[in-house]
């Protein structure tokens, strides 16, 4: 304790970290400072002096809070402790002018602006303001600039706090947006009025304070009052991005990220921002058999009966999808293996091995990023596969990590060192004696990429090696939110998905909608959007999608998560427990649970580490037996288009029109004639 020093802050003495700036140690006092362009994750600018607070015995001005450090306060005369006001009549008239100031040229467009009802700016105008202004000229105006699809900006009301230009560079990595000019002539604008080059760019719409910068697709739509707020996760990718679902009636209106340390921080990538006009759209809200080679509408009862005769007495094979809650991956395990089938859940090839927590989760945390020195990629792109850890692997590296990368060169927004771009480099790599980098915190970062041709498994057995003579951790990272969580529960089987399939008469689809089902087998389709699994399947089961039931999801660290319900499916459609429970009883095998109470009972009897939620859990390290993997042969990224690689997204106009924007910023540029 030693190390804290003493001030005093409104007449109460705390003890603080003299490496804290004075808002946070007023911030830790419980005394709240009024900002605008501060943001603890983003460097200081100190430009709106917003959070003016008053030094006693300092100078005769009121001093900005966010750029002064504890340390730099004197003592008193007589060597009392530093005194800082944050409410006498300097900083109280301080901060009426400077809001006066901000407000001289800010529209009044509070009755048709989309931020309010959560405006900093209204805020801290009623709270921090003057009920009149003395200002007569005629208001500044600003020509509003075109950032793409999804910020919608109103550039008059910008305030110049620069968190969005400090976020794109710092955060997001790309230069697009800056502020030129001096005085009244500063404005905020993007560099030869380019659109905004990044898969984190919907985070500035939540960083600004005022409504400079709003979302374009949720423009007009709702207010915030009107909103049913609901807690719960991402699964467009498999990190968990902690979100909150906000619905007016039965309709989705948007997702907005929820702040936790250990996984997102308060950040969301913009498919899992987006992405709600997919739960609109190609959805499906009936049941239907296949009569005649079509496809036509059916009850449940005629669906479920359907379903149950063609599995009675069969060879039945289940395949997990890739947004399937752990409740449901369990239920179709003891259904299928009841009637002596087999489940797989690694339905892109992955050779992930079974029961051995190490080698499908790894020993790494999200965390343990921050603190690397030493980041290893292995055929994975996470810009595009998981764009928030991307960008903590960012702030590692602007820390001072050193980042290396095996796989098919791409932009990740930070420098790497390119060791090679396949196996030949990983087995050279392995083979290397790591023994002077036992002491140095390293991560090891394995991606689908790696893992899913033949070799899967001798490929992870030496990145294993190369992680353990090193002295790291090692991540397997995920492209499934479904992934880890379905193996967890043993949907597995030996000998992968060929072997799951091998001489099925019938295939039970749990939404598995990015595998091709060959001509021959019996196909129930279960999920909610009409994508390819829909089409191939002679039975379709509609089901909820992850806004509308509460499920368990596991993230790529091993974290189970609750993804809870914030609507309710359209149509007929239900959920995804409830349906396999309705046709056990059918096919004669009929689960021991009526209530998803029962069931998660059941799955936490059978799996105990699920039942401690937002904790991870510490897996034993087992290396797998070293083995050589095809010689000479490249990685391929897993993810080929970052904004299409599930039916939710697929089903999304705005998705669609991001992807095709995406690959016209890829295609060469043509000279002009």
């Amino acid at each position: 304790m030693s190390d804290l020093r003493t001030i005093i802050i409104d007449g109460t003495e705390v003890e603080v970290d003299p490496a804290l700036t004075l808002i946070q140690a007023c911030e830790q006092a419980g005394v709240e400072i009024p900002r605008f362009c501060y943001h603890e994750r983003l460097s200081i600018a100190g430009n709106c002096r917003m959070c003016l607070v008053e030094v006693v015995g300092g100078p005769p001005k009121p001093a900005a809070s966010c750029a002064m450090q504890i340390r730099d306060l004197r003592p008193g005369r007589n060597g009392e402790p530093p005194e800082i006001k944050t409410n006498s009549p300097m900083v109280k008239k301080a901060r009426e002018g400077v809001m006066e100031f901000l407000l001289i040229n800010h529209p009044l467009d509070c009755p048709i602006c989309d931020q309010g009802g959560e405006c900093d700016l209204q805020d801290q105008a009623m709270a921090y303001g003057v009920d009149f202004s003395r200002y007569r000229e005629p208001k500044r105006a600003s020509i509003d600039i075109n950032l793409g699809p999804l910020v919608e900006t109103h550039m008059t009301r910008c305030i110049s706090c620069t968190r969005c230009v400090r976020f794109t560079t710092e955060v997001a990595g790309i230069t697009q947006m800056g502020q030129t000019g001096r005085g009244e002539d500063a404005e905020i604008t993007s560099y030869l009025n380019r659109t905004l080059d990044s898969e984190m760019q919907g985070n500035i719409i939540d960083l600004c304070p005022v409504g400079a910068l709003v979302s374009k697709p949720y423009a007009f739509t709702a207010r915030p009052w009107e909103l049913t707020k609901t807690e719960s996760i991402d699964v467009m990718d498999a990190l968990g991005s902690n979100t909150r679902v906000d619905t007016k009636g039965r309709e989705v209106m948007r997702f907005l990220p929820r702040n936790h340390d250990g996984v997102n921080e308060e950040w969301l990538g913009d498919k899992s921002r987006f992405v709600w006009d997919g739960l609109r759209r190609q959805r499906l809200d009936k049941p239907y058999v296949r009569v005649d080679g079509k496809l036509k509408p059916a009850s449940w009862t005629e669906a479920l009966a359907a379903a149950a005769a063609a599995m009675k007495g069969k060879t039945v094979a289940g395949l997990v999808g890739d947004l399937a809650p752990v409740e449901a991956a369990f239920a179709l395990k003891e259904l299928v293996e009841g009637l002596g089938g087999k489940v797989e859940c690694r339905t892109d090839g992955a050779r992930l091995p079974a029961g051995n927590r190490s080698g499908y989760v790894g020993t790494a945390a999200i965390e343990d990023i921050d603190a690397a020195e030493m980041i290893l990629l292995v055929g994975t792109n996470p810009r595009t596969e998981a764009p928030v850890l991307n960008a903590r692997i960012r702030k590692a590296w602007l820390r001072g990590a050193n980042v290396a990368r095996i796989g098919a060169p791409a932009d990740l927004t930070y420098d790497v060192s390119e060791i090679g771009t396949g196996r030949d480099a990983l087995v050279k790599l392995a083979a290397m004696d790591h023994s002077g980098k036992a002491d140095i915190p390293g991560v090891v970062i394995v991606g689908q990429g790696a893992l899913r041709e033949a070799d899967g498994e001798a490929v992870l057995s030496q990145v294993m090696k190369a992680a353990g003579a090193a002295g790291a951790k090692l991540m397997v990272l995920h492209t499934a939110a479904s992934r880890v969580g379905a193996m967890d529960a043993g949907a597995v089987t030996e000998g992968g998905m060929a072997a799951a399939l091998e001489g099925a008469e019938v295939v039970y689809s749990l939404g598995a909608d990015e595998v091709e089902i060959a001509e021959g087998p019996f196909v129930i389709y279960q999920g909610s959007h009409g994508d390819r699994g829909a089409h191939r399947a002679d039975v379709i089961l509609p089901a909820a999608a992850w806004t509308e039931e509460s499920g368990l999801f596991v993230n790529t660290e091993g974290r189970p998560q609750i993804a809870n319900r914030a609507g309710f499916p359209p149509g007929e459609a239900k959920e995804n427990w409830a349906i396999l429970r309705a046709l056990s009883a059918l096919t004669g095998e009929k689960l021991p649970y009526d209530s998803l109470a029962a069931l998660r009972r059941k799955l936490v009897k059978d799996v105990p580490h699920l039942a401690r939620v937002d904790e991870v859990a510490e897996n034993e390290w087992t290396p797998l037996v070293p083995a050589e993997p095809k010689a000479g042969a490249d990685f391929v990224p897993a993810v080929k288009d970052y904004y299409l690689t599930n039916p939710i997204a697929r089903a999304s106009q705005l998705m669609a029109e991001l992807s095709a924007q995406a690959k016209a910023r890829r295609s060469p540029a043509m000279a002009a004639e």
